[in-house]
């Protein structure tokens, strides 16, 4: 009876080892931004994790624990427990389909570029990683320019304007106390660094994020913090601001100045320069949206189909349980088509439009991921707007691209069995 017994036990033990748990990310998924928090978590425990690219809207998959279980469990995330015979078939799919099994080797450190008055509600980066319980930590300028990048695996540029115009904000909020403050904190900022004006030391901080990524960084950046970073890039060696931004004159010859090849994304773009026109430059499309008859509900881009096997890097970073995602609207809505460089990939566009919502790139050894627009779920996202509460949009196809930006630094193929 006692042999039965432990033989049941055993029996039971080395059943349960062999179970994974499974976490869907199609439509079956209850919570897909805290999905990508359990997997986070479940690296920092020092737990294995897959992801499987393309399979069931980009799932992850990882040993059975109960710790991983009740996480799930208690953040409302779907799960399930899967069989090794269950496993094997997942792996049988993948391997006929276009699809792929990508380890996560490590929970990556993850720093926001933000300032110190800004809140948490006013980047949507920062909102998903509040929101899916991933922790980061936050940088600007001092520590930026000391060398702080170092330390991290993953950096977000909140919705900075790094060509010293403060958003080209001016000509609607010049008189508003937050856009005097805001400028007030930048030239003291600026003068206590050792810098004449706020655009020299946005461009300091440009040129360490630029060697950063050259160096193995992941960049990822949204809205206005796309196109401004390569604008500052490419006006280095001239003055673009205005009397009212930092009190002498544009450079007459700025744009016989410009240095494309300096840039991450795009060349052969027109500046705007001045200040009363809320625009940096034609590389935006949002004039584009504004002409167009488009209801909200009716504007949408789509994803690009990639090869799971073959393009693993965009795959990831376009996995999602929908193709047709709602468009959002931001400072910078979007990249005009014609002024993108040929070597950067684009993985979300407007089709049949001259607008590209997302993209991705080489420099060096490491990569950069620009997304276009402010909030997923807020398709104007005005000054002043109410915080986009995350917890009535758990399942937002726009908030899982930010969040796939945050896995893939983690990320290396499967070694294939010989």
């Amino acid at each position: 009876m006692r042999a039965k017994i432990a033989f049941f036990i055993l029996f039971g033990i080395s059943s349960l080892s062999c179970q994974n748990l499974l976490l869907p990310m199609d439509l079956k998924q209850t919570d897909h931004l805290r999905a990508y928090g359990v997997a986070y978590w479940a690296l920092k425990q020092g737990f294995k994790v897959e992801w499987l690219l393309n399979y069931r809207g980009g799932s992850f998959m990882m040993p059975y624990h109960s710790d991983i279980e009740k996480r799930c469990r208690a953040k409302g995330v779907y799960s399930e427990v899967l069989s090794g015979a269950e496993v094997a078939e997942v792996y049988r799919i993948i391997a006929e389909n276009n699809m792929e099994s990508i380890f996560l080797d490590k929970a990556p450190k993850i720093a926001v570029y933000t300032p110190p008055h800004a809140k948490p509600w006013d980047d949507a980066v920062t909102l998903a990683l509040t929101y899916a319980e991933i922790p980061y930590e936050t940088v600007w300028d001092e520590q930026i320019l000391k060398g702080a990048l170092s330390k991290y695996d993953w950096l977000h540029l909140h919705h900075e304007d790094f060509t010293g115009q403060y958003g080209k904000f001016y000509a609607s909020y010049h008189q508003a106390p937050w856009y005097i403050e805001q400028q007030k904190l930048y030239e003291k900022e600026a003068r206590r660094l050792g810098f004449s004006k706020v655009s020299k030391l946005k461009l300091a901080v440009v040129q360490m994020i630029k060697q950063y990524v050259l160096s193995g960084g992941f960049l990822f950046a949204m809205c206005s913090a796309t196109d401004s970073f390569d604008i500052a890039l490419a006006a280095s060696q001239t003055d673009i601001c205005d009397v009212v931004f930092d009190g002498d004159p544009i450079d007459p010859d700025y744009a016989k100045k410009l240095d494309y090849r300096a840039c991450f994304a795009f060349e052969k773009f027109e500046l705007i320069v001045d200040p009363l026109i809320y625009e940096f430059s034609n590389i935006d499309t949002t004039p584009l949206n504004q002409a167009m008859p488009t209801t909200p509900s009716e504007d949408y881009f789509t994803l690009f189909e990639f090869s799971a096997k073959y393009d693993p890097v965009p795959c990831m970073l376009t996995q999602n349980h929908v193709a047709v995602i709602h468009n959002f609207m931001g400072q910078t809505s979007g990249f005009r088509r014609s002024l993108i460089k040929p070597s950067v990939v684009i993985l979300g566009e407007k089709p049949e439009t001259e607008e590209v919502k997302y993209i991705h790139g080489n420099q060096g050894n490491g990569t950069f991921t620009f997304l276009a627009g402010h909030d997923p779920e807020d398709y104007y996202h005005f000054v002043g707007d109410t915080p986009t509460d995350l917890a009535f949009h758990k399942n937002s196809p726009g908030y899982r691209l930010i969040l796939n930006n945050i896995l893939f630094p983690a990320a290396r193929k499967k070694e294939q069995k010989t």
